[in-house]
Order: structure tokens, then sequence, then C-alpha cells
């Protein structure tokens, strides 16, 4: 068996905890010791070898994709990350990927998307292995029962049973609650978006009823399937107009983070009395089905309010009332339309060799916390307008200025004047951490020059 990974989605319905360039599938969550990613991969590898892992991403993770599966201590395959140049939905990132893999051989393929919480990783891999048999006929989505009714998820009604699972019925668009209470009582399926089938057999069925996808990646030029590829999900493009499609009940904890609200279900355990769901120290006084969510060290206190979600990050603050955390998407689409970079961008940024945090800006200053992971390096670069002074916090620095090296070590600092060719590494077994202050009269990221040591 094979398996494919979606990671490519921004989840803008959780902003300002997931942004465009970091979002929610790489985050650790309060309570969490990894990322929803590498909770993702930790279950895949109960099922399958790393080398039978496929991740279909975009350039922007390409980072983030490799440095988290380093941080649990693999390297992936080079190969195996599928990078898109252009986001086209689903279906298109999954024939991508089947695409890869039927480059070596057809086989069974699962498609997990990286944002997806399981309850009990040992059930889930038990129902994904035991409805393998049915992918010899059959392209097989997964159904979540509902334990309530809900307007953001998609439904499948089951037909006819067939072995572990049903034969496909209908499947139903995101309902108005009113049906979603019906659809519930009726016995019909969250549409959780979890998808397995042999790589043959879904070629073709995609060649008979969706020939733009299939023909648009008859090019061994992945951009250029891309970009003749149209936009489309395959739940549109191929599972409601297949008439081989299977149903297999999925009964475990699931849960997709796909707005606040789901969010809040997912803390069920941290609820107080009173349902407030909170991490800190928060103070909730005459408060009800509230949950407060910050990442910093500050006081917070509510006084007499109820269903609200409040999510605090140093640069963005979100309250919301938890009946209208679908609109958190709008709120991102109009901070986009006023060109607000918080939209994207987290204080903390990632690259191939760690992190760096930005702790203060003014007008002629810039401090920057920076994270070198072991063994890496940041690159030879020289400044015209600003020079930087970089205070040791733990580790041992290797810096060369000017083709001199030296080792600073932690309670050391060195300084680094504009006009000077510079660069630091990691040399150690510890992460480097790095206190960077800028100064000068211009800090934009355009003033640098970075030379190639090779």
């Amino acid at each position: 068996m094979k398996i494919i990974i979606l990671a490519g989605g921004t989840g803008t319905r959780l902003w300002p905890l997931s942004r465009a360039k970091y979002p929610k599938q790489f985050l650790k969550l309060n309570g969490m010791e990894q990322s929803i990613f590498q909770l993702t991969i930790q279950r895949c590898l109960r099922m399958v070898s790393l080398d039978d892992i496929y991740i279909v991403t975009n350039s922007d993770y390409k980072y983030l994709i490799f440095g988290q599966i380093e941080e649990m201590g693999f390297t992936p395959p080079n190969e195996n990350i599928l990078l898109e140049p252009e986001s086209r939905n689903t279906l298109p990132a999954i024939f991508n990927g089947v695409k890869a893999i039927r480059k070596k051989c057809d086989d069974v393929v699962a498609v997990f998307s990286s944002d997806h919480l399981i309850g009990d990783d040992d059930a889930f891999k038990s129902v994904i292995l035991s409805s393998v048999p049915l992918t010899d006929k059959y392209l097989l989505t997964f159904g979540v029962r509902p334990y309530s009714p809900e307007t953001g998820y998609g439904y499948i009604k089951p037909g006819k049973p067939e072995g572990p699972g049903y034969i496909v019925d209908e499947f139903r668009e995101k309902p108005d609650i009113k049906t979603a209470e019906k659809y519930v009582q009726s016995g019909y399926l969250w549409n959780c978006g979890i998808f397995m089938f042999h790589s043959a057999l879904f070629t073709d069925e995609v060649k008979k009823h969706c020939a733009e996808v299939y023909n648009a990646f008859l090019s061994d030029d992945t951009e250029e399937c891309f970009r003749l590829s149209p936009s489309i999900s395959i739940d549109y493009g191929l599972l409601e107009k297949s008439e081989s499609v299977a149903v297999v009940p999925l009964n475990v904890q699931w849960n997709d983070l796909g707005s606040f609200a789901t969010f809040y279900d997912q803390y069920e355990a941290q609820k107080d009395t009173y349902g407030n769901v909170k991490f800190n120290k928060e103070v909730l006084i005459d408060c009800s089905n509230n949950m407060i969510y910050s990442d910093n060290d500050k006081a917070i206190v509510a006084i007499g309010v109820n269903d609200l979600v409040v999510v605090d990050q140093k640069d963005a603050l979100l309250i919301c009332h938890k009946d209208h955390t679908q609109k958190v998407k709008d709120a991102v689409n109009a901070l986009k339309n006023a060109n607000d970079s918080r939209t994207d961008y987290h204080l903390t940024e990632y690259y191939p060799w760690g992190s760096c945090t930005l702790l203060e800006e003014g007008k002629f200053y810039k401090i920057r916390r920076l994270s070198v992971l072991p063994g890496k390096k940041l690159g030879c670069q020289m400044h015209y307008h600003r020079s930087e002074h970089w205070i040791i916090v733990s580790g041992t620095a290797t810096v060369v200025i000017d083709g001199q090296e030296s080792l600073v070590s932690s309670n050391e600092s060195v300084f680094v004047k504009n006009g000077r060719r510079h660069s630091i590494a990691n040399n150690g077994k510890i992460i480097l951490q790095v206190i960077e202050v800028q100064s000068g009269l211009y800090l934009e990221e355009d003033d640098v020059v970075n030379f190639d040591e090779n």
C-alpha cells in the first residue's frame, strides 16, 4: 500500500493561529508535543514505511515539510515530496500523487489530509486495512458517523451493504441546520475527505469521468500539467459521477479543525463546569461556553460573556461568537484586501536552517530570535545599510566575518558592522539560540547581498 498526504491547505478559518505561510497542519497546539502534520506522519508509519508515503504540497511549505519530518528523526525521500506549482484543488493534487506512484508500480493508495486529528490510531489503522479488499472493485471514501448536526461538512448516504462498507447512494452538499438534523436522523455520514483506491482503477475512472484532468497530466512537465488542469475537487470531478464508489464508516473520534467551533469541540476534556475552555491562567467570571486561547504570558480576564472564541496572538486578536466561526475566512479576505501581511506571516518564520522570531521593531531597529538547528548554517551575506549584533543565548556559534572564523559561546556576543561579509553556523549538537539586534537607516529584506560560498 502507498499513502498520499495532502498538505497544501491554508486553514484560513483558524486565523490568527493559522497563516497562509504557516497553516494549521504545521501547528503544535496547546497540549500537543507534535504538530498535526507530524501526528499524520506518525499515523501513516503504523501502516507503511516512509518510502511509501508521498506528500503533495506547495513550494511555500517545502522546508516546513522537511524540517518537521527531520525533527521526528527521519529523512524523507526527495522524490516523494511533490510540489504543486499552483493550487488546483484535490483531484489534480491526488492525480499528481498517483502519477508519481505509478512510475514505480500500481498499488492500493490511501489518501489522507495532513490536518485531521484522529482519536484512536489503532482503530483507524484497523478500518483502513480491513477495507483494502474493496479497492478491487470500488473507489472508497470514508464517512464519520455524526455526533451532532453540522453545517460545515458534506454528507454521504450509505446504500446497499458491501463488505465492511456500503455502496454510495448519494453525496449531499453542506446543508442548513434543519437539513443536517434530517441527515443525522437518517443515518447519513459526514464526508471526511479520506479516500482509498487501486491506482489503476482510479486512473481509469478519472479518464472516464474527468478527462480534463487526465489529459492535463499526460505531459511530463508538472508546471504545464497544473496550468492545463481545471481546479476541481475529487468529489465533484470523480466520486459524484462514478458508479464504482463505496463508503466505509469510520468509527473513531475525528476532527478536521475546520473552524474554531470544531476546535472548541476538540478540547472537550478541558471544559470547566460552565463549558469554558482555557489553556493558561485566564480568569473567567460569570462566563459560559467560551474558548480563550493564548500563547502569550498575558493576564486575560473575561466577565459576563458567553459563547465567544477569543484567540490572542502577539500580533493579532480574534473575538468571535461561536455561531459565526465560519466567517473568520471572510475576515481574512478583508485583511488581504487591505494588504495586511498578518494574513500570511506569523512573527515566527521557518527556513532550512531553523526559525526566526520577530521580538520587537522600530523605525531604525529590529530585534529577532534566531534558532539554528544542529549542523545548519545561515549563508554568507553582507548588508549595506544596517549592522547586526548577535548575542548567543545557548549553544556555540561558528561565526565568520570577512573570512575570519571564531567561536562565540553562550553569554558572549559579536558585532557585525554593515559592509562586512558574515555567516553564522551551528556545528554543535543542540539548537543554537541567538538574539539578533539590527540597527541602521534601512532594515528591509532587500538590503542584503548573498554570496555563493561554493
